[in-house]
């Protein structure tokens, strides 16, 4: 019948709950909680997660928001984002706003103690969020440096199920880290990078409270935290199993602790200069689960199934590391390499002989790999997808020809090997018909015959970069976007063969262009008003 609620009056409400749960993108579920009272009720009910960020009221805030969504499970508060709020709590708000500045002037709360705290989360404010959010297992409080042990501990006399804490840039101290292992026996994922105000006797009694459930955990900046914290790490958390460190006071003590005391360990990062090989050493013996490890400033260690492997900035490490990990970790998927100078072709062709399951390989700036390395790879990792060398300047067509006739590329960066030419490109369009991904650019040798090559060979390609190549000109570009139907990104700044007429071509050529970046100049009046939207300029005029 014409008019009829067929909705309100047929569904009930459990099962409009479970659609509006289904739903996944907040702004179709406030466009369901306009449809009528009713469903803005039970949106508001199956609301799960808050994302709160700095306002002038937020102690006000979490209150109000409190009332209105009493289910939620998931709260983040980062007071370094500046959220506008919507119209329609602003006047409610400023309600709340001057009855807590009536009460604090009254001396009948100390929420709001003076004019500047206002603008920050206080205890109050952590209070009500215990209060009025009881089901929560995710709490997130990023520099919420107002708050202190009061106000933690509150909370966590009140949400006794949370299951995750973030309290990155708080200046809490012992007495509020050590109430969450009072109260909260689920935890399993904490963080406590730049919390100051800390030390090894708050961190000892919140691993003994929550050891049976603790999984992840994160220090980074805490000076007073010692081996000593790890120790107790080791001895009670042995289902812990992602570990970052960044510390100068963690020595080879607390992380052999760590690694004798947690078997499940899967991820280790470490950025703690005064350790030494003997606890890598440790590590390598001892976790035998290890998957992720990402090392700063380390020299050598061995593993028997370690699947990913970063070395970033580390001067230190030579070929030995590397052919010691070619050696015993079969298992690798992923290397990469940063800023490595010691390492070079020998360390790559260990690798390329003894981890055949090798699937994405980075190496960028390390200037000793060169062709003998990568034709290893592409001789025996044939199931390598992801290629970047980025800057390896010892790395020509030789290389690339080797991985063309071993390899099916899906992902190739090759930016600033400026020996690769035309040659190379050509033996990837005609080896690896899969490739999606391509960047190029700064190869001074790289021309026309290749970019038709890749037209022909690659057209599944979907993003290309090709900036500061001085040999390409709209010839080439042509035939490529000919052929590449399915082109979504193209970058060619700093190409001086490459026109107007060029620019132009992409753009009537891709229908699926999302984003062309090139000099304002050399994008005409009507290819502007054809797609202006896509089109993204260099920040200088040429």
């Amino acid at each position: 019948m014409r008019g009829h609620d067929w909705i309100n009056s047929t569904l009930p409400d459990e099962l409009i709950v479970e659609i509006l749960c289904r739903l996944d993108s907040k702004s179709s579920r406030d466009a369901c909680s306009l449809v009528c009272k009713r469903w803005l009720r039970l949106e508001r009910l199956s609301r799960e997660s808050l994302r709160i960020g700095a306002s002038g009221s937020p102690n006000a805030l979490v209150k109000l928001l409190a009332r209105r969504f009493p289910n939620v499970r998931n709260v983040f508060i980062d007071e370094r984002l500046s959220v506008p709020l919507p119209v329609q709590f602003r006047g409610r708000l400023t309600e709340y706003a001057l009855e807590s500045e009536f009460y604090s002037e009254n001396g009948e709360t100390g929420s709001e103690d003076n004019g500047t705290q206002s603008f920050c989360l206080s205890d109050a404010g952590l209070t009500a969020v215990g209060e009025g959010f009881s089901k929560i297992e995710t709490l997130s409080l990023i520099w919420c440096s107002n708050i202190t042990n009061v106000g933690l501990r509150s909370i966590t006399e009140h949400c006794k199920s949370l299951k995750a804490l973030d309290l990155q840039g708080c200046y809490i101290g012992d007495q509020g880290i050590a109430a969450v292992g009072e109260f909260c026996k689920q935890l399993e994922d904490l963080n406590l990078r730049f919390c100051e105000g800390l030390t090894d006797s708050g961190l000892v009694s919140l691993v003994v409270g929550c050891a049976k459930t603790l999984k992840s955990l994160g220090v980074a900046a805490c000076a007073k935290i010692t081996d000593k914290s790890l120790e107790a790490v080791g001895s009670h958390c042995t289902s812990l199993e992602i570990l970052s460190l960044d510390s100068e006071f963690i020595r080879d003590k607390g992380v052999l602790a760590v690694a004798q005391g947690c078997p499940l360990l899967k991820t280790l990062k470490l950025q703690c200069v005064n350790v030494s090989d003997e606890a890598l050493q440790g590590v390598g013996n001892s976790c035998l689960s290890l998957e992720i490890l990402a090392l700063y400033s380390f020299q050598i260690f061995t593993d028997k199934q370690l699947s990913e492997l970063a070395l970033l900035y580390c001067q230190r490490i030579g070929n030995y590391a590397l052919c010691e990990i070619g050696k015993g970790c079969k298992f690798l998927q992923a290397l990469h390499l940063v800023d490595c100078a010691s390492i070079g072709d020998d360390a790559i062709c260990s690798i390329a002989s003894g981890c055949k399951n090798l699937k994405k390989l980075h190496i960028r700036r390390c200037y000793e790999v060169g062709n003998k390395g990568i034709v290893a790879v592409g001789e025996n990792c044939k199931f390598l997808a992801d290629l970047s060398l980025r800057f390896c300047d010892r790395v020509g067509d030789e290389a690339l020809i080797a991985i063309g006739q071993g390899c099916s590329l899906h992902h190739l960066n090759v930016s600033g090997c400026h020996h690769i030419g035309d040659a190379g490109i050509i033996a990837i369009a005609r080896g690896c018909p899969q490739l999606s991904y391509l960047d190029v650019s700064v190869l001074q040798n790289l021309g026309d015959m290749a970019m038709a090559e890749l037209g022909e060979g690659c057209p599944l390609l979907k993003d290309v970069v090709l900036s500061h190549c001085r040999q390409i000109t709209d010839v080439g570009l042509s035939y490529l976007v000919s052929k590449c139907t399915l082109l979504e990104t193209c970058h060619m700044v700093y190409c001086p063969g490459i026109t107007t007429a060029g620019v132009a071509t992409v753009i009537t050529s891709c229908a699926y262009i999302k984003k062309v970046l090139v000099e304002k100049w050399k994008v005409s009046p009507r290819t502007k008003r054809r797609a202006g939207s896509i089109i993204s300029y260099l920040c200088v005029d040429l």
